[in-house]
């Protein structure tokens, strides 16, 4: 750059400037990275993880009509039948439409294999496939809100054809407020862990900068029992147990310490 002799002090300065801008910006921007280095690597993470037990007060079963006929019209004219007299009893014992859902139908054809008599090629299988008739399958998903009546409704309901009885469930049917009391109570622990650890290690715990959170949800095992096990019960009525139910939630903090 070139300078006249008259403006020779603004020029120093049109020079100088720019030069110190540039300095101050790289000084500015390695502080920054540095922060931001000390703020990822001065870190601790500390977890705790709270139960809480309540009785379900919500059961799930699925009941199924499985209907074998010589054809698509005798087969449905069987599982219509019994599906609409189990859907009859099932709310005749106080359960709302809205807890009664179909949950599967399907119409499908039914094969055997025969030994094969006749053959007029030149190879000839063993056996072959033939159409014997037709299977109508339907399920019916209940919930069932008073348990008092699990068993009776169970009984009542193979009594009625349905022919399969499965994926029994206890569960809650508002789960949020037992999670949110567990969570509570897995932050109240996570603190204080964080706070006698920062102390057991001659630490300050300066600000939580990320929280992660996990749950554990029940499970399941679904039962089922056989068209030869559940039909003409004659009045055996199951002891269902309902047990108790555990909520689990697993809470994470992550700290910036000095």
């Amino acid at each position: 750059m070139k300078c006249d002799l008259k403006f020779l002090d603004k020029c120093k300065y049109a020079v100088v400037l720019p030069s110190v801008l540039v300095i101050l910006a790289a000084v500015w921007l390695g502080v920054d990275i540095y922060n931001k280095m000390s703020e990822s690597e001065n870190v601790i993470t500390v977890s705790a993880t709270s139960e809480v037990y309540a009785k379900p007060d919500l059961a799930l079963s699925v009941f199924s009509v499985l209907s074998e006929a010589k054809t698509v019209a005798e087969a449905l004219q069987d599982n219509t039948s019994k599906m609409n007299a189990i859907i009859a009893f099932v709310k005749s014992q106080g359960v709302e439409d809205k807890d009664v859902k179909t949950t599967n139908f399907s119409v499908s054809p039914r094969y055997e294999w025969h030994e094969l008599t006749s053959c007029s090629s030149s190879y000839c299988p063993s056996e072959e496939r033939v159409l014997v008739g037709y299977e109508v399958s339907q399920s019916l998903q209940v919930k069932i809100r008073d348990l008092t009546k699990v068993g009776e409704i169970i009984q009542g309901a193979t009594d009625a054809g349905a022919n399969q009885v499965g994926d029994l469930q206890f569960t809650i049917d508002n789960e949020d407020t037992l999670k949110e009391e567990a969570r509570g109570k897995a932050i109240e622990e996570v603190k204080a862990k964080a706070g006698s650890l920062a102390s057991q290690l001659g630490i300050r715990l300066v600000k939580i900068i990320q929280f992660n959170e996990s749950g554990e949800t029940p499970i399941y095992y679904p039962t089922y029992a056989k068209a030869s096990e559940t039909s003409g019960m004659g009045g055996a009525v199951p002891d269902i147990q309902t047990g108790e139910n555990k909520i689990s939630v697993t809470v994470t903090l992550t700290y910036q310490i000095r």
